[in-house]
């Protein structure tokens, strides 16, 4: 099959391809230079792509279908550099809550997260200009929707692995993703693809995608859509899920992890911890020796399994279009106008709602002060219930009201017009364009099964003013007591929204100076003007607090910035002993915004060819992260992590084992008896919010490497050959972030440190109910790591041409520093799975495909490697996985070989993700490892 990772469309000075392309005779070797000089990604001067300063990975639309994932940002996923992300195998957008970063989740929505950094250190670009920020309904994103992009107007991705903000701007700490989009498209293109999860039968995807194009007299128009739909997994239908920890087989497991929301309820009530015996017609009997009546003593069996309830893999509908035109006046002038549309139907879903009332509780607002008053005609107690007198608690699971379903719609529209050209100055060639960009984002999102508790206080109150519509609420009788008639009083659908702007305007002037040995002095300048601005806004019931799900406010903002910026190329020597070329580059940009005022970066850097056959280079960069506006301006709401907490005597716990830990733990609150033993595996309140006092985070990147590709590899057995190995070393200082809700427990528990105990709020039976996550600039990251990619290619022969592709990443060190009372902590993450937010840091993990054609067949294998990892809490291996590939495909010749038909299976020997106790949801890191099950695809496609 024709697969190629753009050797085939643009040779790169590394070679670092997902792919190659046995297919394409016609397209230049890697090591041959193209006819014109052109942009290439991570500098803004014109220049052979051959002599990039900076390793670039490059993907085509033929090494996207190779994978057979219907999402852009899947295949990214899957580069040894990047660090996954948020993906459709996340279903913890609505139910777990706003995360510390002010950007909310959504299901549905994709990003790309390289070197561990964050997704929204990594910039995103289309055809070198910023795309408008994600909208998720549930806060402000930081971050570009990589599925807000309709995938059938891609020809390639760029995947620059350096800092980059003196050519780009804010964001380009880790890196920058830049989409390159179809221009010069001639004809009809078309693809349909099917694939399942086989044996489970779940999972069905389809994707259908379109495109053509057409060109005559300087005009230039390409066109086309695409619809991708993915059903759902559940977590009831793998095995690894079926519990809230892995290996779990019943909720009395010492582990514990299950919900005291039990349908049958969990009463708080006069010092004691009561369940029903059963479900309750009426009014129960409550014997407060419990010989007799309805109530027993709550034990781990009453506890509720929630896990099999939720999402393994969500679903998502996404469909789009997009129209590119290009009129070509003269040289000096030409028009390029692009418009992009991109619609998103998305859902998670979490079990039934978790209803509680009183302080032990935990939800921070008006439910925690609510009484059952004594004339309820459901109240078993005879006496009014009273929030901190003689209850503390009442937990009950909303069965009756069906599962929670958050249904999220959301539109991406975006317009760029450009005009550019070229004229003669100083005896060169120079070039010109001025863009302008305009985006918008919209999310709505649509939550069923929440409840208004300023109608619960009236259901449950005195019943002489319960009145009109109001129904009297049963809290008391367990499942099935709860009446259609009582949820239509208290229940309601909440409409929550949210909407980003951008307004990007672009000037820039590149050309050649004056000619030194080496080659003409280039440069570029040229200046940029943005303005965004989101907004989140929830439902009205939300915003008054009278939610029993997620609190959250409306939160607004706006930023714009203003920059100028410089890039020059000095090619010293060419063609001289021991100097086949040598060259210094260097670069500066001035940002002024509105939010924090100046900054200025700068970045330079060598490259040298000792020989014509090898690259050696070097490149310091200095990058800057401006503070989202999520991160200045997003409302306080809560996060529930799953994260444990030291203090419980619970299994697991350290109260009981360890002094040290037993003393910080009762001088954080925790009663000195050891009755706080609340198990652990659960969820505990994390608030979140901005913080409008935030300063831009600052970043150094040193990148050294080299690329060897011989004139020897070229011809006889070989076509090509090509080597290459970078080390990188970059440094955050001031990170924007929030200090791990863990950390905080940990130091607490461990040191006593007093920043960190006085983070965490404890109710006074010990209950965790709230931990202070508002964002701060920190304290830094430094991480340290090498690519390598190695790339062969078989001259034709007699049984076909071969191809070898082998790609590495091996993480050296990857450690955040925190603030603490005595300074700061540093953490080193290397070889461990983080679990809440889900990370895996392994020491190494590699990509290889073995590739071979034969006339109309040609077939692949990939196989993909993570290194084993260990959880820091608790202690466990996540053992290294090894994923395999294989996708054959027939072109006919009597289809002049413009028709394929594809099959292919991902994940061929059916390997489970490693068990992880401390990750999110389901049992596994979402952003590391595949979902089980071994998944089939077929596709036909014409014109690829």
């Amino acid at each position: 099959m024709a697969v190629t990772a753009s050797l085939a469309l643009i040779a790169t000075s590394a070679a670092a391809q997902i792919a190659t392309d046995p297919q394409t005779p016609t397209a230049p070797a890697a090591t041959e230079a193209p006819a014109d000089d052109i942009v290439v990604t991570g500098s803004r001067i014109r220049r052979d792509p051959l002599d990039q300063p900076s390793p670039v990975v490059t993907v085509d639309e033929s090494a996207i279908a190779r994978t057979g994932l219907s999402s852009v940002a899947d295949v990214l996923q899957r580069l040894p550099a990047s660090s996954g992300g948020l993906n459709s195998k996340f279903n913890s957008s609505g139910n777990f809550g706003n995360p510390p970063d002010g950007g909310g989740v959504g299901a549905g929505s994709a990003v790309l997260d390289l070197r561990y950094l964050g997704p929204k250190r990594t910039l995103v670009l289309v055809d070198g200009l910023r795309y408008v920020n994600g909208a998720s309904a549930s806060g402000i994103p930081a971050t570009v929707d990589l599925n807000s992009i309709p995938s059938s107007m891609i020809e390639r991705i760029e995947v620059l692995q350096s800092g980059a903000s003196t050519q780009y701007g804010s964001d380009a700490i880790a890196g920058v993703v830049n989409i390159i989009t179809k221009q010069n498209q001639k004809g009809f293109k078309a693809s349909a693809q099917y694939g399942q999860f086989l044996g489970d039968n779940d999972g069905e995807t389809q994707d259908y995608q379109l495109s053509y194009g057409i060109g005559s007299q300087g005009v230039h128009v390409v066109a086309g859509g695409y619809y991708t739909k993915q059903k759902s997994v559940s977590a009831a239908d793998r095995d690894i899920s079926q519990f809230p920890n892995p290996g779990q087989t019943s909720c009395t497991d010492p582990i514990g992890g299950c919900s005291s929301f039990t349908p049958l309820g969990r009463f708080l009530v006069n010092g004691q911890n009561l369940t029903l015996r059963g479900p309750v017609s009426g009014r129960p009997v409550y014997d407060p020796t419990l010989a007799t009546g309805n109530f027993k003593q709550f034990t781990a069996a009453d506890r509720f399994n929630f896990a099999p309830l939720n999402y393994f893999l969500t679903p998502v509908e996404r469909y789009g279009g997009f129209i590119n035109t290009r009129a070509e006046f003269s040289d000096a002038l030409n028009l390029r106008v692009k418009a992009v549309y991109n619609r998103r139907n998305s859902q998670n879903q979490a079990a039934f709602l978790p209803l509680g009332i009183g302080p032990d509780v935990g939800n921070g607002n008006l439910l925690d002060t609510l009484s059952v008053d004594a004339t309820n005609p459901y109240n078993p107690f005879g006496v009014t219930l009273v929030p901190g007198q003689n209850y503390t608690a009442i937990f009950r699971r909303l069965v009756e009201a069906g599962q929670r379903t958050y249904s999220q719609q959301v539109d991406t529209m975006s317009l760029t017009g450009t005009l550019d050209g070229k004229f003669q100055m100083l005896g060169h060639t120079w070039y010109w364009d001025a863009n302008a960009v305009i985006g918008y984002n919209d999310a709505k999102q649509l939550f069923t099964g929440n409840i208004n508790s300023a109608k619960l206080a009236q259901a449950i109150g005195p019943v002489s003013q319960c009145t009109g519509p109001c129904v009297p609420f049963n809290f008391f009788g367990g499942v099935g007591s709860i009446t259609p008639e009582m949820l239509a009083f208290i229940g309601f659908d909440e409409h929550d929204r949210s909407r980003q702007k951008l307004n990007d305007y672009t000037a820039n002037l590149s050309g050649e100076l004056f000619d030194l040995p080496g080659g003409p002095v280039g440069i570029a300048v040229g200046y940029e003007h943005r303005a965004q601005y989101g907004s989140f806004t929830p439902d009205p019931v939300i915003q008054a607090g009278l939610g029993a799900d997620i609190p959250a406010q409306a939160a607004s903002g706006r930023f714009n910035v203003d920059e100028v910026y410089g890039e020059i190329r000095l090619p010293l020597l060419r063609d001289v002993p021991f100097f086949s070329s040598l060259e210094l580059n260097g670069a500066a940009r001035h940002s002024n915004y509105s939010t924090f005022g100046g900054n200025t970066t700068f970045s330079g850097g060598a490259l040298w060819k000792p020989v014509s056959d090898l690259l050696l280079r070097g490149q310091y960069a200095e990058s800057l992260r401006a503070p989202s506006i999520g991160e200045l301006f997003g409302a306080q709401s809560r996060f529930d992590a799953s994260i444990d907490d030291p203090c419980t005597s619970a299994t697991g716990g350290q109260f009981a084992g360890n002094a040290t830990v037993r003393s910080n733990c009762i001088a954080n609150g925790v009663p000195a008896n050891g009755s706080y033993a609340e198990p652990q595996g659960g969820q505990l309140p994390v608030l979140t919010g901005g913080n409008p006092d935030l300063q831009p985070e600052t970043s150094r990147t040193l990148v050294f490497g080299g690329v060897y590709s011989p004139t020897w590899a070229r011809g006889g057995a070989l076509s090509a050959l090509s080597l290459e190995a970078n080390y990188y070393d970059i440094k955050v200082s001031d990170a924007i972030a929030s200090i791990p809700a863990q950390v905080l427990l940990s130091r607490c528990a461990q040191s006593g440190d007093a920043l960190s105990c006085g983070a965490i709020r404890r109710s006074p039976s010990g209950i965790v109910t709230a931990i202070n996550g508002l964002l701060l600039n920190t304290g830094g990251i430094r991480t340290k790591g090498v690519d390598a990619t190695l790339t062969v290619r078989s001259s034709e022969t007699g049984a076909g041409r071969f191809g070898l592709y082998v790609s590495g990443n091996y993480l050296l060190k990857y450690a955040e520093q925190t603030p603490s009372t005595d300074g700061t902590t540093s953490t080193d993450y290397v070889g461990t799975e983080r679990g809440s937010p889900d990370q895996a840091y392994p020491h190494f993990k590699g990509l290889a495909t073995i590739d071979w054609s034969l006339g109309p067949i040609a077939a692949s294998v990939t196989g993909r490697y993570i290194d084993n990892v260990h959880e820091i809490a608790p202690e466990n291996e996540l053992k290294s996985r090894f994923y395999t590939d294989f996708q054959i495909q027939f072109r006919p010749a009597w289809m002049d070989s413009s028709m394929a038909l594809t099959l292919g299976v991902n994940n061929l020997f059916d390997k489970d993700p490693p068990a992880c106790f401390s990750c999110s949801l389901n049992n596994f890191d979402p952003t590391t490892y595949d979902i089980p099950g071994r998944f089939g695809y077929a596709r036909l496609s014409y014109g690829f």
